[in-house]
């Protein structure tokens, strides 16, 4: 492939990092083959009906514009592709503990229709090693050797989403090689469409980085989330504090107090590291404790919210989380600590409900809520309003003038004026 030649580019998983992925090499004049075994997204996008929170209907109608935009269930297709990106989950299970179960599907499903000069890339979240040690097998047992029939490399996601700060394109490109030629091919293809590409010497780098990027937001916020209790404990905000020390010039990165850290990534990674590191019967007693307060954080909020409504007990209360989602601004409930608050409730008998403007429908304890809606109404009518997702389309201002009681674990409530109703974290 030469600079600037328009290439096809098969992307394997359709979700968050997928399918915005798919979108810059659509706007940069490349072929793109989407495959997801999930038949409803593949319908979904056919019918240019968006399921991610970042994309329009507008914005699926222009990647399919050009008729450069194939999607479906087969990998069939991939067999013309240039490149192969995997996107696909990769969670933990019960024990905590990696779950390459949708990268290994992927790759006996792709393995059949690879080809000599076939790219295959990882970029799923996952421990150093992974690509060479666990997808180097699936390409040679095909026959092929990698790096010089086949090449294959590590490039993380960065996707944020809900973030419109950044365009994808500009955010820089980690790569990295089973190979010195892997790396080079790799490096061409995301240099096609990613402003900056960032070179490193292996796949491993590349899969370390990810984790230490993450591990170390991991950290950072769960430290925040144990000062809480001590800024509670002395009645200092801990929200003022982060305001007055991030105005040093130097030296402070602010992190900020929540519910609990969520979604397919940052709860996720660290533990993929701690995992790798027993394997070298290294711990890393860091990231052990910011699992166990990351944990914890639900009964904490649970707690709160009881010692605020006191002295109704949490059995006699009507409560209304707004926000479940894992973060603002998405519709992905992937690790989401509100969830874990909010079944902690159910189990201490508080009449529980919710409104989340992305989300219609919770299914918890085997009991399905349906969204309310924040009507006057029905916001007074509630004891107390949770907030535990500050997504941005709330008017907390309204919420705070027909409330009972808000407890704001996200100080969403910080630009309204009469804060008497407001408990903040």
């Amino acid at each position: 492939m030469q600079p600037n030649e328009r290439c096809k580019i098969a992307i394997i998983g359709l979700g968050y990092v997928g399918l915005p992925l798919a979108r810059i090499f659509l706007e940069k004049g490349h072929l793109v083959i989407g495959v997801d075994t999930d038949q409803s997204k593949i319908k979904q996008l056919q019918m240019l009906q968006p399921y991610l929170s970042d994309l329009t209907r507008k914005d699926l109608k222009e990647m399919f514009a050009g008729r450069r935009f194939h999607v479906g269930v087969s990998y069939e297709a991939i067999a013309e592709a240039d490149c192969i990106i995997l996107c696909v989950p990769t969670p933990t299970n019960e024990a905590a503990m990696p779950d390459l179960s949708y990268v290994f599907q992927a790759m006996r499903q792709a393995v059949p229709y690879l080809r000599p000069g076939h790219l295959v890339v990882l970029e799923s979240s996952t421990y150093p090693g992974t690509t060479e040690e666990e997808l180097k097998p699936f390409i040679e047992q095909r026959g092929y050797k990698v790096g010089i029939d086949v090449f294959l490399a590590y490039s993380p996601e960065r996707i944020d989403p809900g973030q419109k700060r950044s365009a994808l394109q500009k955010i820089p490109k980690v790569v990295g090689g089973v190979t010195a030629a892997c790396t080079q091919y790799a490096s061409l293809i995301y240099g096609e469409v990613f402003d900056e590409v960032v070179i490193v010497s292996n796949a491993r780098t590349a899969e370390m980085t990810k984790l230490v990027e993450n591990c170390q937001r991991f950290v950072n916020i769960s430290f925040m989330n144990d000062l809480v209790k001590l800024c509670e404990a002395m009645e200092i905000s801990i929200w003022e504090v982060i305001r007055a020390a991030r105005t040093k010039p130097y030296g402070f990165t602010p992190y900020y107090p929540g519910p609990g850290v969520g979604g397919h990534c940052i709860p996720v990674d660290p533990m993929y590291l701690l995992w790798k590191a027993k394997q070298f019967n290294i711990s890393l007693p860091f990231i052990e404790l910011s699992h166990q307060v990351n944990e914890e954080m639900p009964d904490y909020i649970m707690a709160r919210t009881a010692k605020s409504l006191h002295p109704l007990t949490l059995d006699q209360c009507s409560i209304m989380v707004v926000g479940v989602t894992y973060k603002k601004d998405v519709n992905d409930l992937r690790e989401s600590m509100a969830l874990k608050v909010f079944e902690l409730l159910m189990k201490q008998g508080a009449q529980m409900s919710f409104y989340d403007p992305y989300i219609a429908e919770l299914h918890i304890m085997g009991t399905t809520f349906v969204r309310t809606p924040l009507t006057s109404r029905n916001v007074m009518r509630k004891d107390c309003l949770l907030i535990l997702t500050d997504h941005s389309s709330v008017q907390y201002d309204e919420l705070a003038k027909h409330a009972k009681l808000i407890v704001d674990t996200r100080n969403a409530t910080e630009g309204v004026k009469d804060k008497s109703k407001i408990v903040l974290l």
